[in-house]
């Protein structure tokens, strides 16, 4: 009997496992397995700059269009740029393919020196004194074309990070912190 629930068990897994395979989006699935380029298309709302960066060659990180990438999520008040964590990229690359969307992400807000967070909260009870964005881990957005809500959904669904949501803003925070949602 044992030798029979032995079987019984590794079959179950096994077909448990199969099947959580085949639910994953195909895009998903091709994300995981395949190694290609990630670009991303950005407008920054506050400076007007627009780019186009291809941060991920299919093999690795590209040094110099990181190094654009934290220019572009600068903080603009203060003109100070930090090292922007790499994994924010990729959090805003797999939305898009979640989203099934190559339309441009409009950043409103990335890095943020501890200056300009503090200033930041003193007009607003909206933002934390310890601030990812002063971390280089988070940013505040929207992308052309695709509803808000369906952002933060697919943002939550991912479980990679914060995930806050603004409707009355017009933008869905994300940061490469622990799993939250607010």
């Amino acid at each position: 009997m044992d030798h029979i629930n032995h079987h019984r068990r590794k079959l179950l897994t096994l077909s448990c496992a199969a099947m959580g395979i085949a639910m994953l989006p195909s895009t998903s699935f091709a994300m995981l397995s395949t190694p290609r380029p990630r670009i991303l298309s950005l407008n920054n709302l506050n400076t007007g700059e627009t780019l186009k960066t291809e941060f991920f060659n299919g093999k690795g990180y590209n040094a110099s269009e990181l190094s654009r990438l934290n220019h572009f999520f600068r903080d603009y008040r203060a003109n100070k740029v930090t090292t922007i964590d790499p994994r924010l990229f990729e959090h805003i690359y797999r939305l898009q393919m979640m989203l099934d969307t190559t339309k441009p992400v409009q950043l409103i807000s990335g890095y943020r020196s501890v200056d300009t967070n503090n200033e930041l909260r003193a007009r607003s009870s909206g933002v934390a004194k310890h601030s990812y964005h002063t971390l280089g881990k988070a940013m505040d957005f929207h992308i052309q074309g695709v509803q808000l809500s369906n952002i933060r959904k697919a943002a939550m669904k991912m479980r990679m990070g914060g995930v806050g949501y603004y409707p009355s803003s017009n933008f869905v925070h994300i940061d490469t912190g622990p799993v939250r949602a607010w």
